[in-house]
């Protein structure tokens, strides 16, 4: 019998969304560079590698997140024991929706989240680099 799934994506980031801090790329743009911000990058690094990065941020991959925030867990990262706001970005914006909740869930604040990501911070102007050249349609 195959399963059935009784709450879906959309939900569970819809739920995710209805209670953390959400911003528009401009306004996360103007956090870049901020001692009292940290930018975390919950891509994959094949994503990273493939489509760049935004300059100076913390790269943290989703499925280690709860881990690297636990002071209790031998993966500890001390960059979420600081006293900053962690604002979480992924591809899209569905990821680091979870993500900002889950972390919100564990104690870390202030927490928030890129509405867009990555893709909506390039078309906002924000600045990157690296990436792999786009290879032309064949």
């Amino acid at each position: 019998m195959p399963q059935t799934i009784t709450t879906g994506y959309k939900a569970l980031v819809d739920a995710a969304k209805a209670r953390i801090e959400e911003l528009s790329p401009a306004d996360a743009i103007k956090l870049l560079g901020r001692d009292d911000v940290v930018l975390v990058d919950i891509r994959d690094p094949r994503e990273q590698d493939r489509d760049g990065k935004v300059p100076g941020t913390f790269s943290c991959t989703r499925g280690m997140l709860e881990f690297w925030i636990d002071p209790a867990s031998p993966y500890y990262k001390p960059t979420f024991g600081e006293d900053k706001k962690f604002v979480f970005f992924c591809a899209g914006g569905l990821r680091s929706a979870l993500a900002a909740k889950t972390a919100q869930d564990m104690g870390l604040k202030p927490v928030a989240h890129v509405i867009g990501g990555f893709g909506a911070w390039k078309k906002a102007g924000g600045p990157t680099e690296g990436g792999q050249p786009s290879k032309p349609k064949t």
